[in-house]
């Protein structure tokens, strides 16, 4: 399964020079020199070590570099060696607070904004961050040594200038609202010393020098990854970092099975583990250590919108291009099935690109969505104006023999009819489908997939690969079909140009899995991310849910509200406050702390 990993894009219309934070609606919570996030515990005491397992799919690291197409890098290694100018918070959805940069300014025309960097910051190095430094990394991540994508993401910033020691301004194409916090949140600044004028592709064996949190004290290329807290880190009193990062070592352990990583929990070679398979959260996590507390079974709920997870079909194969053959596809899962028999029905069902938010289309467009969709119209599917998509249901009246019967009658009219035990179009060509899998545990979950498409006359091969080749095949767009999940977002905006844009389409190593490229998708995307208000950004983000799920482009799967985590929970101690908005594995990396007594 690929795990995408959306953006939290923030912005601020404020164009008053000082400001000490952003908000994309207005709403900012904290004043300037506030103490510190309320969801944290300014005392917590430095020290200690969490060993965590990383929540994306196992495999060892052959660079240190994350911002190149090639190889894969250890996880977490950007968030904790590099920072951005402004940071976000676990409470606030479109709010951010200046962190390198301490003071902003964005133009009245709003086609610019410039930041002026905090004279304390420090990279690891014990130099000062400087404008350079902000430019130099901007031009370096959309030079074309570095990945793709991120020509996608700063796409419509225009260029960066550097306006003094420590001021720099970034020009934009257009005067779109979320621009200032795509540079502000979504830009790593890393030295211009990194390398020593090596070409950033070429940078592999080097350490990042940023000014984060943490450093890598033993580099050394391979599974594991410790990073060390930096007891000089320069923003350690900032109101937006402090009562954070309290472990002086967090290390992310890499099991390549999924049996060897439990049994590595229970034998205390790591402290915390998100479960993502509702099997194993039903069955092994239970027995003596779990009864007498050693190890803690926790479920803990929040209020991200819901992951979207869903079978992805690849548009750039022909066989996958006609709308009514993807619809068909979607009709032989039986959702309901595996609920009841395999999840022990620990999931809801996704029925839009994003669940369980104010983003995900509801009945019937209403007015302010009409108002966006009927210029589009001769672009649209018909279906799009009636009733909010519902992904296909077995549960009764219906049945899957049922949706199977109709699946048939679309693939005819498709063009695809049962010869010679297979599915075959007008050529005589057999209906295959080759699955790509870097995720064995999803073998018994497809199995029935296969059974039901079986039954139409289409073969689906399960291809299992490593993480490694899988991510080469994805970035080369070289599958026919995978499994994807996108993080949920509580502030969507930029991001999405590179899941749906058509550019991003055409850019190898971008997150468009499907390769869409539709120009009526663009054109809402341009609606959400040049929104002014927040119900303007939820109607946009609505009319976009009904064009992307009447477009069949998924097998949309399925979602949950809690974090299911497996803990050992004697050394630590959990903040008094839960924080609304949370990806549990980073809210304890970063505000959970060891007692003293187990130090």
């Amino acid at each position: 399964m690929r795990v995408t990993a959306v953006l939290l894009s923030m912005c601020c219309c404020v164009p008053a020079w000082g400001a000490h934070a952003y908000a994309q609606f207005g709403d900012v919570k904290y004043p300037a020199g506030f103490a510190h996030f309320s969801y944290v515990n300014p005392d917590a005491p430095k020290g200690g070590e969490i060993r965590m397992v990383p929540p994306t799919r196992p495999t060892n690291f052959d660079k240190f570099n994350p911002f190149t197409l090639k190889g894969t890098p250890p996880f977490g290694i950007s968030g904790m060696l590099m920072e951005t100018l402004l940071v976000g918070n676990m409470e606030e959805p479109t709010t951010a607070y200046g962190l390198l940069a301490e003071d902003v300014e964005v133009a009245p025309d709003k086609l610019s904004a410039t930041f002026k960097l905090h004279p304390a910051a420090r990279f690891h190095d014990g130099t000062p961050v400087l404008a350079a430094d902000v430019a130099y990394s901007f031009n370096t991540l959309v030079g074309k040594l570095a990945a793709p994508q991120y020509r996608s993401i700063f796409a419509e910033v225009k260029g960066v200038a550097v306006l003094g020691e420590r001021t720099v301004r970034f020009d934009f194409a257009n005067p779109n609202p979320e621009l200032p916090l795509v540079v502000g949140t979504g830009l790593p600044v890393f030295s211009r010393a990194w390398g020593k004028g090596l070409p950033f592709d070429q940078i592999v064996e080097q350490v990042p020098i940023g000014s984060g949190p943490y450093k890598i004290t033993q580099p050394k290329l391979g599974r594991d990854i410790t990073y060390t807290r930096d007891p000089a880190y320069w923003a350690r009193d900032l109101g937006v970092r402090k009562g954070q990062f309290n472990f002086d070592r967090i290390t992310y352990k890499i099991y390549l099975d999924e049996t060897a990583r439990f049994e590595g929990l229970r034998a205390g070679e790591f402290d915390f583990m998100r479960e993502f398979i509702s099997r194993n959260w039903a069955r092994q996590y239970v027995g003596k250590q779990f009864d007498n507390g050693t190890l803690k079974k926790a479920t803990f709920v929040n209020r991200n919108p819901g992951d979207f997870q869903g079978y992805v079909l690849n548009l750039r194969n022909p066989k996958f291009k006609d709308v009514r053959v993807r619809e068909a596809l979607g009709l032989a899962m039986d959702f309901e099935w595996l609920n009841r028999q395999l999840f022990y029905g620990a999931y809801q069902r996704v029925n839009g690109y994003f669940p369980n938010s104010e983003f995900q289309a509801q009945g019937l467009p209403g007015a302010d969505e009409l108002a966006l969709l009927e210029p589009l119209r001769a672009k649209l599917r018909p279906e799009v104006f009636g009733p909010a998509y519902l992904s296909p249901s077995t549960a009764p009246p219906r049945s899957l023999r049922d949706n199977l019967r109709q699946a048939q009658k679309l693939l005819h009219e498709a063009g695809w009819d049962y010869a010679d035990g297979a599915l075959r179009n007008a050529k005589g060509e057999a209906f295959t489908i080759e699955f790509l899998n870097d995720q064995p545990s999803l073998a018994r979950v497809i199995a029935p997939l296969q059974k039901s498409l079986e039954k139409l006359g289409i073969a689906l091969q399960l291809r299992v690969v490593d993480f490694s080749l899988s991510k080469q095949k994805m970035d080369a767009f070289d599958f026919e079909m995978t499994s994807v999940r996108l993080v949920g977002s509580t502030a969507p905006g930029g991001e999405l140009l590179e899941l749906f844009g058509s550019k991003a389409a055409a850019t190898p190593g971008s997150n468009n899995t499907w390769g869409i490229a539709d120009p009526a998708v663009d054109a809402l995307l341009q609606k959400v991310v040049t929104a002014t208000t927040r119900p303007a950004l939820a109607t946009a983000m609505r009319a976009l849910d009904r064009v992307l799920t009447h477009g069949h482009y998924s097998i949309p799967q399925w979602f949950s509200n809690a974090f299911f985590v497996g803990y050992r929970p004697a050394p630590f101690v959990l903040p008094a406050t839960t924080p609304p908005y949370y990806q549990v594995d980073g809210w304890a990396s970063s505000t959970w702390w060891a007692s003293p007594s187990n130090k």
